[in-house]
């Protein structure tokens, strides 16, 4: 404390080392901040700017977004299975196993039949509780059946085909028989909105498309043009569109030759020329039928060429299928 006696100021001992403390902060803070390089807003000087990777596009704001790969790399697979070893994990019996709710999908059917659906609402409020509802048979996914083959197949059929044809989110997209969207909802995450479309005869297959899959994943606001229609009729897609790729997934072998001959010839037109492609699986016997110079000839005559068989293997499971490939070549 500071005291006045006869005109003199006393300072006892607290007040003095209290005052030399606060004196040394300050003189420490003074020679830290001369020490200290200054602040500034600055842009960087022009040659310590970082150009942008090649590999990487333009994202929102301005950030650049690295470019999303088409195909599963070896080195996805192995980070896969190397998380695998790590946990534990095992193969196990494909059996139903104890779970949170091991109903099979016809149990699960027959509560949503009994209970009216998920919902609980009765008479006069039942159908006010959605705004789209959907076939109980579509939201127990009994429709990723149908086709004889694993839902997960569609990733290997989207894979193999978009690194076919160095798929573009800006490439337009024809699928002939898309069925339940099995391989068409990859192509339509992917592309821009409304560069697929898709030929489909079967209402069962585009009610889950409409009502289940395509909400499901998100992708309404993709608007793909899917059309209900047969004997390869396409005039509901417009005169403009030509597409990058074209292709038909076991479908061509369950149709009449004369048949997939019309829809090439109406194909063919749709085709982008040079780069484009039209894929067909399993077979191609509408064409070996006729023989090789045949073939080769009336395929010519519509402005076709067949380009070569590709075997594709599976990614998920044992399992891959025969391609045959064509293109519309360049006009000399």
């Amino acid at each position: 404390m500071a005291s006045q006696r006869g005109g003199a100021v006393t300072i006892t001992i607290p007040v003095l080392v209290l005052s030399l403390l606060g004196a040394a902060i300050f003189v420490s803070f003074l020679l830290f901040s001369l020490s200290s390089p200054p602040s500034c807003s600055c842009p960087p000087a022009r040659d310590s700017v970082t150009a942008p990777s090649t590999s990487a596009a333009a994202g929102v704001d301005g950030v650049a977004a690295e470019k999303v790969p088409i195909k599963t790399t070896k080195d996805d697979v192995e980070w896969v299975k190397d998380q695998i070893r790590r946990n534990g994990l095992h193969m196990q019996d494909n059996v139903l196993r104890k779970g949170i709710n091991p109903r099979t999908r016809q149990q699960q059917l027959q509560d949503l039949i009994q209970y009216k659906g998920i919902s609980h609402y009765e008479e006069p409020e039942a159908n006010n509780h959605t705004a789209l509802p959907c076939p109980g048979e579509l939201l127990v996914e009994e429709h990723h059946s149908n086709y004889g083959e694993p839902w997960a197949g569609g990733r290997d059929v989207f894979e193999f085909l978009a690194e076919a044809v160095s798929l573009k989110p800006e490439s337009r997209v024809l699928e002939i028989g898309c069925g339940t969207l099995r391989v068409g909802l990859h192509f339509i995450g992917y592309l821009e909105a409304g560069h697929y479309h898709c030929l489909e005869r079967d209402e069962l297959s585009l009610m889950a498309a409409f009502r289940y899959e395509l909400p499901s994943h998100g992708l309404l606001r993709k608007r793909p043009l899917i059309v209900r229609g047969e004997d390869m009729d396409f005039t509901k897609f417009g005169s403009v569109n030509t597409y990058d790729l074209i292709y038909a997934s076991a479908v061509f072998l369950h149709m009449p030759d004369k048949l997939v001959w019309t829809g090439m010839e109406r194909l063919a037109g749709k085709l982008t020329y040079g780069d484009g492609r039209i894929f067909v699986s399993h077979n191609i016997k509408f064409c070996s039928r006729l023989g090789g110079e045949e073939c080769t000839r009336r395929l010519s005559s519509l402005g076709l060429e067949y380009v070569r068989k590709h075997t594709h293997d599976s990614l998920l499971f044992n399992h891959y299928e025969i391609w045959f490939e064509f293109k519309r070549p360049l006009k000399v």
